[in-house]
């Protein structure tokens, strides 16, 4: 009895952190969402960078025993400066980023590939100056973790910087969340067959398709909000289709950051949200998907 005491306490214990957690992550959301410009692009580097940091250090970019980023992480670290201060010179003033202007499409995608060119360079100028300091292996994983992490996460802003995207933006999150929340409920009540029974055996099939259908309900409903109270129209089926690829790609997301732990035998990225783990495990699937809500956005909206 005791024991079973013991797990209780120890469960509800979890639950609270969660919950307070997730209450505080929403309040950031909205404080750094709404006011969009500098804030959200400050508060979407500094997440970058933790992020960045737990992905370089899970996948043994930093010896073992090492509290510090080595040299070839800090490299990675400027080259994510450098690419949220030309993201935000490019991109300050909200609607700089319009679905109507094929100017702006131009400019973001010539800052974003010199950048990744430029931190590419950055990070094998130290390989080649320190070697044999680092392997080719650890280059790759340095430059894999700058992808990964602060690149796909800057269309968070992106997003939010579109014409309307203080509304458009929270489809990265109806992708992510409300999908998660949807498979999740799915899944317990009749959840049968396994998704992926080697890598999440808890995921099932079911669960999955509850995920898609969920979060392509709730974008339509959103976008019908966002017809009656703002005036936009047609929004209902090209925002219930995001809704529904963005499910796809936000489980994939999930997937992969969990296919990552396993492959280093980790359980969580770091322990910098109480009863979530790290930065990359709450947002694996938000990073994933960002990128594919804004250009299906575009896609759909032009």
């Amino acid at each position: 009895m005791a024991s079973n005491g013991l797990g209780k306490n120890i469960f509800s214990k979890i639950s609270k952190e969660r919950v307070v957690s997730a209450v505080v992550l929403v309040v950031v959301a909205l404080a750094s969402i709404l006011p969009g410009g500098l804030i959200l692009a400050g508060t979407l580097y500094l997440i970058s960078m933790v992020g960045y940091l737990e992905l370089t250090k899970a996948c043994k970019v930093r010896e073992k025993d090492s509290t510090k980023p080595n040299i070839l992480e800090i490299a990675g670290l400027l080259a994510i400066t450098g690419y949220y201060i030309q993201l935000y010179c490019t991109h300050s003033g909200e609607g700089s980023t319009t679905y109507l202007s094929t100017i702006n499409y131009t400019m973001m995608d010539v800052g974003i590939m010199i950048s990744l060119f430029l931190s590419l360079i950055l990070l094998m100028f130290v390989y080649v100056f320190t070697f044999p300091k680092f392997t080719a292996n650890q280059v790759m994983a340095a430059y894999f973790a700058l992808v990964y992490a602060p690149v796909m996460l800057s269309f968070v802003f992106l997003t939010r910087q579109l014409t309307y995207g203080v509304y458009l933006v929270w489809m990265i999150f109806i992708n992510s969340w409300i999908s998660d929340t949807c498979a999740y409920l799915t899944g317990v009540m009749i959840g049968k067959h396994k998704l992926a029974p080697v890598l999440s055996p808890k995921k099932s099939i079911e669960g999955s398709i509850g995920g898609i259908v969920g979060s392509a309900l709730v974008g339509g409903l959103f976008g019908y909000f966002l017809e009656v109270t703002i005036g936009l129209q047609q929004l209902i089926i090209p925002l219930a289709i995001v809704g529904g690829v963005g499910s796809v790609i936000s489980q994939v997301g999930d997937l992969a950051a969990s296919a990552i732990k396993r492959n280093y035998e980790i359980k969580d990225y770091g322990k910098l949200i109480p009863g979530h783990g790290g930065i990359m495990d709450r947002f694996d699937s938000v990073i994933f998907t960002a990128p594919i809500t804004y250009f299906l956005i575009i896609l759909f909206l032009k």
